[in-house]
């Protein structure tokens, strides 16, 4: 009987669950590969940057990496409005993941890039490759192979991360789940009913993953 009535609610609230499906999708991939763009460069930079400035980049990792997103999430909403950056509930949250997931990425690359032999790049110089070449055609193919298992961690971490932004008032999952609760009651199913799609999201990022490695390897 619980059970039926449970099917009839989803059925009710298909919607607004969809709707939330859609957000936290939305949010998790923009973040991601802004994350991960903006991540490349702050990982360059820790590398090959100039003193001063990579010690900026440092202290722009090390102080993210040591912000809980909570925290980066409500500052990305309430603090830049205060100095006149209006934005929305929903691109404060995708700025907020996205600082968060470019100081992870940036570290992973400072790690794969540094792990590189510095003999592989001298021979690249050698046989007349520029920096931009010897970067592209030697190193990164390289880095890449190390980063992926650990990017696809990340990614699954800023899918758990979205279900912050529903302190700001963004109708991911959670809070569409939350919503509907509040009108049925029915908090265990629904909880596990959110609970398996956050895991079939996940799945798919880490299957994903894993093809690329395949794929990585071939080459």
């Amino acid at each position: 009987m619980e059970f039926t009535q449970f099917l009839n609610e989803l059925w009710i609230a298909r919607g607004a669950l969809w709707q939330g499906f859609q957000l936290t999708v939305a949010v998790s991939a923009l973040a991601v590969a802004f994350g991960t763009v903006l991540g490349l460069f702050v990982g360059m930079m820790l590398v090959y940057a100039w003193a001063p400035f990579k010690l900026l980049v440092r202290l722009y990792v090390d102080f993210i990496r040591g912000t809980p997103v909570f925290v980066l999430v409500l500052a990305s909403f309430y603090i830049l409005s205060v100095i006149g950056i209006q934005l929305n509930a929903f691109q404060a949250g995708v700025l907020a993941i996205t600082v968060f997931c470019s100081s992870h990425v940036g570290e992973m690359v400072r790690g794969a890039l540094q792990a590189i032999h510095r003999g592989q790049t001298e021979a690249a110089m050698a046989i007349g490759l520029t920096f931009r070449q010897t970067f592209q055609y030697v190193l990164m193919p390289q880095a890449l192979r190390q980063i992926l298992p650990t990017w696809v961690n990340a990614a699954t971490e800023m899918v758990k991360a979205s279900t912050l932004l529903s302190v700001i008032g963004v109708a991911e999952l959670l809070l569409s789940t939350q919503q509907v609760i509040s009108r049925n009651f029915l908090s265990l199913e629904f909880y596990f009913f959110a609970g398996l799609i956050y895991f079939a999201i996940d799945f798919s990022i880490e299957r994903f993953g894993r093809y690329l490695e395949r794929r990585l390897a071939a080459y």
